[in-house]
C-alpha cells in the first residue's frame, strides 16, 4: 500500500512532500517569522547530530518599513534537519555578540559562512552592517566569530581586507591545510576578491579572483576540480579551476530559467553547496512573488523568499542542475 501511495503521489506531481522521508520538501524551507529566508549556508552540527541551516532573514512581511529597511535589522536565522536535509524546521536565531564599533545589538547580520576547524571550534564569517538603514550607501565588513555549539557566537574580530564595503564570505580548505576566503568587493564593480589564512584568524588579502560582477560566491572542490558559483542576478554563474586560482567561466548559467515546482517559478539566487560522497547539492533561494504583472511591485509578496535545493550533475566538464527533478537527499555527516 505504501509503495502504491508513493507511486500515486509521483504521478500527481506531489513527489516533494514529506511522505517519502528522503525526498526534499518543495519549497525546502520558509521562515515562519518574517518569511524572508535567503543566502543559506548548511553545516553539520556535531553536538546535536543534525544538519543546521543558517540564513539571512529579511523582514519581508513588514509593510511599514521605508526604503530598504526591510533587508536590515535582523539576526541570522537557523533551521534544523533531522533527516539528512529533506525537511527543515525553524530553530530560532544565532546568538551573535558584536562590539559597538560594528553596531552592537543594533547591527544587521547578513550572509554568513560557517566552517569547523580541526579542534572542533566553529568559525563564522559574517557580513555586518553597523545599523539599520533605508539605502545601500553604508559600510559593511566581514567579521570573524567563534562558537563551540553553533548557537552562541563570541570573540568578534573584523577582518582587514580590501575595503569597507565587503560582503558574502565563502571559505574553503586548501590541500596544504590552509584556508582561502572569497568575498564580494562592492567598491570594485562587485568583483570577487580572495584572501588566505593559515589558521582562520590571520588573513592576507590577495586581491582580485574573478572579474565578474555579482555576489554570493560559493567555492567548493568536487570531482577533481575547484568550482566557484556566483549569483549574477540572472541565474548563477559557474567558474572552474584546477588550482583555486585560475578560473574559466562556464558558457551557461544555472537556475536562470524558472522552475515549475512550488515557490520555484523564478531564477535562483545566492547559493550554498554541500558535497556528500560523490554527490553535490545546491541550496539556493527564490523570490517566488516576482512573477506575472505584479513582478516589479515592492510589497510583501514580491519581497518574501524561500529556500530550495537541487542536485548538481557534471556533464561535458561543466555543472548542470535540473531544478524540477525531485531531490533524493540524505547528507552524510562526514561528507563520505
Amino acid at each position: 500500500m505504501k509503495k502504491c501511495l508513493i507511486g500515486l503521489m509521483l504521478a500527481m506531481g506531489c513527489a516533494w512532500s514529506a511522505a517519502e522521508p528522503h525526498i526534499a520538501a518543495k519549497p525546502l524551507f520558509r521562515d515562519p517569522v518574517y518569511d524572508g529566508a535567503a543566502d543559506p549556508v548548511v553545516v553539520y552540527n556535531q553536538e546535536r547530530g543534525r544538519w543546521w541551516m543558517f540564513y539571512t532573514n529579511r523582514r519581508a512581511n513588514k509593510t511599514d518599513l521605508p526604503g530598504v529597511t526591510w533587508v536590515h535589522g535582523t539576526r541570522i536565522g537557523i533551521a534544523e534537519s533531522a533527516d539528512g536535509g529533506a525537511n527543515w524546521k525553524y530553530v530560532g536565531t544565532a546568538d551573535i555578540e558584536l562590539p559597538a564599533d560594528d553596531g552592537g545589538d543594533d547591527a544587521t547580520h547578513w550572509a554568513p559562512d560557517v566552517v569547523r576547524a580541526d579542534d572542533g571550534t566553529y568559525h563564522m564569517f559574517l557580513t555586518v552592517v553597523p545599523g539599520v538603514f533605508t539605502d545601500w550607501k553604508h559600510p559593511r565588513r566581514i567579521v570573524h566569530l567563534t562558537s563551540t555549539d553553533l548557537r552562541t557566537w563570541r570573540n568578534a574580530a573584523p577582518i582587514k581586507l580590501a575595503g569597507d564595503k565587503l560582503i558574502d564570505a565563502s571559505l574553503a580548505r586548501l590541500p596544504d591545510g590552509s584556508w582561502r576566503m572569497w568575498y564580494d568587493n562592492e567598491l570594485d564593480h562587485k568583483y570577487i576578491y580572495y584572501a588566505d589564512s593559515p589558521d582562520l584568524k590571520h588573513w592576507t588579502d590577495r586581491g582580485l579572483a574573478v572579474a565578474q560582477r555579482g555576489e554570493g560566491p560559493k567555492v567548493f572542490n568536487w570531482r577533481g576540480q575547484w568550482w566557484l558559483i556566483e549569483d549574477l542576478w540572472h541565474g548563477l554563474g559557474v567558474f572552474r579551476s584546477p588550482d583555486a586560482l585560475h578560473w574559466t567561466r562556464q558558457p551557461d548559467t544555472l537556475l536562470e530559467q524558472p522552475g515549475k515546482g512550488p515557490n520555484d517559478g523564478v531564477m535562483g539566487g545566492h547559493p550554498d553547496v554541500v558535497v556528500s560522497g560523490d554527490r553535490a547539492f545546491l541550496f539556493y533561494f527564490t523570490h517566488p512573488g516576482r512573477t506575472g504583472p505584479d513582478a516589479k511591485k515592492d510589497g510583501p509578496q514580491q519581497r518574501r523568499s524561500t529556500i530550495q535545493v537541487t542536485e548538481l550533475t557534471l556533464a561535458d566538464g561543466w555543472l548542470h542542475a535540473d531544478r524540477d527533478k525531485p531531490v533524493d537527499i540524505r547528507l552524510s555527516a562526514d561528507g563520505k
